[in-house]
């Protein structure tokens, strides 16, 4: 029987990475007249109409007591179409801060819209984010997690004589890890106020190597490396879902992202990559 040498990779998902041709990674292909009739998207912000480039004011303002008292005629001044996604984004920015005001990873989103603002597509990677990915992967101690079936599939099929793990079963942590739920930041409170449900949320792919495996004196040590990546993008089916189309943080979102008067200012969306190495032992 031949032991496994590692790092070796032990699981990817059918998900592949650098997805570059996905829904969400599409820019400037809607027009104004897609965006109202198909999504609904008539109005975007309190501040500015993105699509007459007109500045808006009270009595523009969907939200206010005075709004239609002028039978929707705009009494701001025109803008450029570079002063109208300024404005879109600092309008973004102030709309986050509901869904990221506690926690370590609180300002990842403000970092993040500042990159779709400035970084044209290029990827993103962040100390805080693989803090927080590390910190999903370890914190769940369900018996279904990831992290528990990988370290029950070394502990049930470990060989302590030889002192490594045969090359032959690692088919079985896919086996395993199939049914498992992969680490993404979706929990029911937490991630929808320390900003990674907006950030990141449901992770696009994963990957997982075991790094290191020491088996001696009946236990044994592992290494375990895990790589996710996400997309910093909406598609259609996102912004049609009430959870997403009712927030006027994602509708701006998604038109300064779609729409076709925005293209050549290359606000793109982007990968979002993160990674994260963990501790396993066990023994007979």
């Amino acid at each position: 029987m031949t032991n496994a040498i590692f790092p070796q990779t032990i699981f990817t998902t059918q998900r592949r990475f650098n997805d570059y041709g996905a829904n969400d990674m599409l820019h400037g292909d809607l027009s104004e007249e897609r965006l109202k009739r198909e999504f609904g998207l008539k109005n975007i912000s309190n501040v500015v109409d993105p699509y007459t480039l007109t500045r808006l004011t009270t009595f523009d303002n969907p939200q206010s007591r005075f709004s239609g008292v002028y039978d929707g005629a705009h009494r701001g001044g025109s803008v450029s179409v570079q002063e109208c996604a300024r404005l879109l984004f600092e309008e973004m920015q102030a709309t986050s801060l509901p869904y990221a005001w506690v926690g370590s990873s609180r300002n990842l989103i403000n970092q993040m819209i500042r990159h779709f603002q400035w970084s044209t597509g290029s990827d993103f990677h962040d100390f805080q984010l693989d803090a927080a990915y590390e910190n999903k992967i370890c914190s769940d101690n369900s018996i279904k997690s990831t992290k528990a079936v990988i370290r029950e599939t070394i502990n049930n099929l470990v060989d302590y004589v030889s002192k490594g793990y045969p090359q032959d079963k690692i088919y079985e942590f896919r086996k395993s890890i199939k049914p498992t739920i992969l680490p993404k930041f979706n929990s029911l409170i937490f991630d929808k106020i320390n900003g990674m449900g907006i950030t990141v949320h449901d992770i696009h792919a994963t990957k997982i190597e075991i790094l290191t495996l020491d088996v001696s004196d009946g236990k044994w040590k592992a290494k375990v490396k895990f790589t996710g990546q996400d997309h910093f993008g909406l598609d259609n089916d996102d912004i049609r879902k009430q959870r997403f189309n009712q927030f006027q943080f994602f509708r701006i979102w998604f038109v300064l992202q779609r729409f076709h008067k925005f293209k050549k200012l290359n606000f793109r969306p982007f990968l979002t990559n993160m990674e994260a190495v963990i501790n396993l032992e066990g023994k007979r």
